[in-house]
């Protein structure tokens, strides 16, 4: 297959990725680094992937302008087993956290945390159909709460926060389907979570960015894999790690920096988004987005059409067309566009061109 067969992949996850990163990892698969076999089939203790390992730690940190009292772990259950890695080792056992449930991911993160700590709910959208994020005059906190848990970006919902919530306690985030999409503020985290597969890479790693000097302070005794220190101690080696998944983020860390880093990549975000929703506004109320304007994600741009049966018939003809994955979650049905940071204008623009004719034609 050329780079003229391959579909726009409008996937939710994993993510498209870069085809020059791609194309790199193909023409390592033989032979990584002159070690004549696969990285995949090499030992995590090989110089030739410590180096690998080590510097997506160090671009990681550049690219996202992570300080130095911040640790990163790479770590493997994605970022639904920090749904209790997180509370296990930021709350003390008689300490509480606020919890945001602005969707699916919102809702599991805080189930989760109500079965190993003190967790409450300072906000729902449920009444709402979790169609739009919460402003900080909406929130419940509670003296003496220990951190206010957000999900910025509702992959399912298609909501994220515009920008990060403004109040007087730590955020810790679950940033899974935006993060490094924007610049991250890093005086108002304690933590910072995500699964690797929307933005960044193949599916099997979590990225964590914990404040070291949080590091031990709920004083629980967890097994060796929940302790966040376990990780940082032996810079994520502690077990093999998801080697793969890491060599090639590695890739596509530097195919970002090399692209303009962050800022170039939010308004790329913004630019691929406004096109979409721009289209969806030109129809006259043909295609729909049941969310609410100022909450509207860049990441995953959900919409309606008349019917169902459309809908059906909308995903059949676009994957014709080369357009795949375009159907909305089982949970909510619809349409949904995945638009993470490898996926090219022009994927957008073939998507928005076919929704213009199919429109003309089913109207």
């Amino acid at each position: 297959m050329t780079t003229a067969n391959r579909v726009h992949n409008f996937c939710a996850g994993p993510c498209t990725l870069p085809v020059s990163v791609l194309e790199e990892v193909r023409d390592e698969m033989l032979n990584f680094g002159g070690t004549g076999m696969s990285i995949i089939e090499s030992s995590h203790r090989a110089p030739a992937y410590d180096a690998v390992h080590m510097e997506a730690l160090a671009d990681l940190r550049s690219l996202a302008q992570v300080p130095e009292d911040f640790s990163i772990l790479f770590l493997q259950g994605g970022a639904s087993l920090q749904f209790a890695q997180v509370p296990l080792n930021l709350l003390a056992p008689q300490e509480s956290a606020a919890y945001l449930t602005t969707g699916t991911w919102g809702k599991k993160a805080f189930a989760d945390a109500q079965l190993v700590s003190e967790a409450y709910q300072a906000w729902t959208g449920a009444d709402e159909g979790f169609a739009r994020m919460p402003s900080t005059s909406d929130f419940d906190l509670h003296p003496g709460t220990r951190y206010l848990h957000i999900t910025t970006n509702e992959t399912i919902g298609g909501i994220r926060f515009p920008e990060y919530p403004t109040v007087d306690l730590p955020l810790v985030a679950d940033m899974s389907s935006d993060f490094l999409s924007r610049p991250i503020d890093w005086d108002r985290f304690d933590l910072v979570y995500g699964g690797a597969q929307k933005n960044l890479g193949p599916a099997g790693l979590a990225i964590v960015v914990v404040r070291k000097e949080l590091l031990g302070r709920s004083e629980r005794t967890l097994n060796s894999y929940m302790d966040y220190r376990t990780h940082d101690k032996a810079d994520s080696m502690a077990n093999t790690p998801p080697m793969f998944a890491i060599y090639v983020m590695g890739k596509v860390l530097k195919w970002m920096q090399a692209a303009g880093g962050l800022e170039e990549f939010e308004r790329r975000s913004a630019a691929r988004a406004d096109f979409l929703y721009g289209t969806i506004e030109q129809s006259e109320g043909w295609y729909r987005s049941p969310v609410d304007a100022a909450s509207r994600s860049h990441m995953n741009i959900v919409f309606r059409l008349p019917s169902e049966d459309l809908e059906k018939q909308f995903v059949a003809e676009a994957a014709a067309s080369g357009m795949v994955n375009l159907k909305g979650h089982r949970d909510v049905g619809g349409i949904r566009a995945s638009v993470y940071n490898a996926l090219d204008q022009q994927s957008v623009v073939a998507l928005t061109d076919f929704m213009t004719e199919f429109q003309a034609t089913n109207a």
